[in-house]
């Protein structure tokens, strides 16, 4: 063989193993960027490709009925709440793969990760069917015998569970402090927010909403570190708390709000009006309601892209997933073919109601 044609071989033989060791570098160690990952309670979990706004991958694991989700800040792995297995799922997010499950509680819902990443912390509500809450004396007085919510935390290192923090009657959002001490816990059938010590795990304050609605689901801190945000379900009220819990603001929203977050510049108070259908957005100083926009059914819980572009919802009894332009409010997309999709996070990290701050 002449030594031409070596060198050819040479270069097709050095491709084909360039190739190969991208495609290996692809599928197992590159974290995926610029994705969001949805949770489907009837199906499993989806990754939308945020450049395409495309769904590019579909698993289904064995025994994982996903609602809440988190994201260690890495990207690397995945963390969902599986209510009908009472644990968490790790999954490596390079290979869309579960590696570990993590012992919670009955009816496991929320995950949130604080603001060191350290530490990912996950309610469990043993008494409630996880159902929508029904009208009557009945239902009252079955929440009132019903045993309380708990809150646990992992170790994102290395997975081990840490304190255990007793909440109140079917704990909802999870929030932390601007300076990560404090947790705060929605309390949504006791009308109030536990707010907890998170290095010793005891209760410091008990903060009562009830003179301002019911059923309060959603609670995110301002990127400013100024100023809570709260709804309340039951009423349809959107509350304004000041670092100390004091309510300063409060507001009518449209039927049965949950999902709420701040944009990224503090300003801007969004809140998913799950019955009424539509988004809305309020001004953070004044609670003056300056846009809306219509979604699918029973939108629980959204996200920013990562540059802050669009906001993507997830609409569980639509089935879809809604796109909408986060400065016009105008819909861009809608992604269908979910199965009961409850909670969505976007990576490299974004604003939403269950992502930053």
């Amino acid at each position: 063989m002449s030594s031409g044609k070596v060198s050819v071989w040479l270069v097709v033989a050095l491709v084909v193993i360039a190739v190969a060791c991208g495609l290996v570098y692809t599928h197992y160690f590159r974290i995926p960027t610029n994705v969001a990952y949805v949770t489907e309670e009837d199906d499993g979990i989806s990754v939308i490709d945020l450049d395409t706004l495309q769904v590019v991958k579909r698993i289904h694991p064995q025994d994982v009925a996903p609602r809440g989700l988190g994201l260690t800040f890495d990207g690397k792995y995945l963390v969902t709440a599986d209510k009908d297995t009472a644990d968490a799922a790790v999954i490596d997010t390079r290979r869309m793969k579960v590696v570990r499950k993590l012992h919670v509680g009955d009816n496991p819902e929320f995950v949130k990760i604080d603001p060191t990443g350290n530490w990912l912390f996950t309610s469990y509500e043993p008494g409630s069917s996880g159902g929508p809450p029904q009208e009557g004396a009945a239902e009252e007085e079955s929440e009132e015998n019903e045993p309380p919510s708990e809150v646990v935390e992992f170790n994102t290192h290395d997975w081990t569970r840490g304190l255990s923090f007793i909440a109140g009657k079917e704990t909802e959002g999870l929030e932390f402090s601007p300076d990560g001490k404090l947790l705060i816990v929605a309390n949504e059938a006791q009308d109030n927010l536990g707010v907890y010590d998170i290095a010793t795990g005891k209760q410091m304050r008990n903060i009562n909403l009830a003179s301002y609605g019911k059923r309060p689901r959603g609670v995110k801190v301002s990127p400013l570190g100024n100023m809570y945000a709260v709804t309340m379900e039951g009423s349809g009220t959107l509350l304004e708390l000041d670092p100390n819990f004091n309510v300063v603001h409060a507001t009518q929203t449209a039927a049965k709000p949950y999902g709420v977050a701040f944009d990224r510049d503090g300003k801007r108070i969004f809140v998913v009006a799950a019955a009424a259908q539509k988004l809305q957005v309020f001004t953070a100083n004044t609670l003056q309601q300056v846009g809306e926009a219509p979604l699918g059914k029973r939108c629980w819980h959204f996200t920013f892209t990562p540059d802050d572009s669009k906001l993507l919802f997830a609409c569980g009894r639509s089935n879809n997933v809604y796109v909408i332009d986060a400065k016009t409010y105008q819909q861009i997309k809608v992604i269908d073919g979910f199965q009961t999709p409850w909670g969505i996070l976007a990576y490299p990290r974004a604003y939403g109601s269950l992502g930053l701050p």
